[in-house]
């Protein structure tokens, strides 16, 4: 049976989860998002089966052709880069956690207007700087927030962000921290809504969890090494 040690798997996962909320964190209640992307569609079910609820893939269409392939009801995730003509094709999905430009955000509120339902989504902002990484520059997110607000077709329900790979737990703090604030930023400029926290990977989602991650996005910590 394919991924058969998942349940211990997540069995680790949730005491990591535990203990970090119990050394730190908000109080807060943690979503682990599976990452399924390069992964088949049995990945997708053995994370159903293990009682996982929430799956995350980087493509809309490696998502779409996975969903096609499963019966479970899970609640999909992009996690990934969107392209900004291809925002229609993201009504099937929970949450949106990439939405890292004015452009792209443009984009996916008209597409939530046009639907008559506004477009749930997280801002991606890139704390760490790195040119690598997409996302809104901290600073600039004060300024965002307040014309977020004039668009009708967007709710605003977080922010996501990611730390630089290997990164040490000072560096992670630093990023993750500055991502918290920007999201009581959004919050603060009337974003009510703006609760949710993505952050932390299978390599750093205790620390994540401690800054107060919501939603943490693993992968092979959960089904093993990406195959080739």
């Amino acid at each position: 049976m394919p991924f058969q040690d998942l349940p211990d798997r997540l069995a680790d996962v949730r005491g990591v989860i535990a203990q970090a909320q119990a050394r730190g964190g908000r109080g807060q209640s943690v979503t682990v998002v599976a990452v399924t992307k390069t992964y088949g569609a049995d990945a997708v079910t053995a994370a159903w089966n293990a009682g996982l609820r929430d799956v995350g893939e980087n493509r809309v269409q490696e998502a779409l052709a996975k969903r096609a392939l499963v019966d479970v009801p899970v609640r999909w995730h992009l996690i990934g880069h969107l392209q900004r003509n291809k925002v229609k094709q993201v009504d099937d999905f929970h949450l949106v956690h990439s939405a890292d430009s004015a452009r792209l955000t443009d984009a996916l509120a008209a597409h939530g207007e046009a639907r008559g339902r506004p477009l749930d989504v997280l801002l991606q902002v890139n704390v760490s700087g790195e040119g690598s990484k997409g996302g809104y520059v901290p600073a600039d997110v004060p300024r965002e927030a307040e014309r977020l607000l004039t668009l009708r077709g967007l709710c605003i329900r977080g922010v996501m962000t990611m730390a630089p790979f290997d990164a040490d737990e000072r560096t992670l703090r630093v990023v993750f921290g500055g991502a918290r604030a920007c999201g009581e930023t959004l919050r603060a400029a009337g974003h009510a809504s703006a609760t949710e926290l993505s952050m932390g990977m299978s390599g750093d989602f205790a620390v994540a969890v401690e800054e107060g991650a919501t939603l943490v996005r693993l992968g092979t910590v959960l089904f093993g090494a990406r195959p080739a």
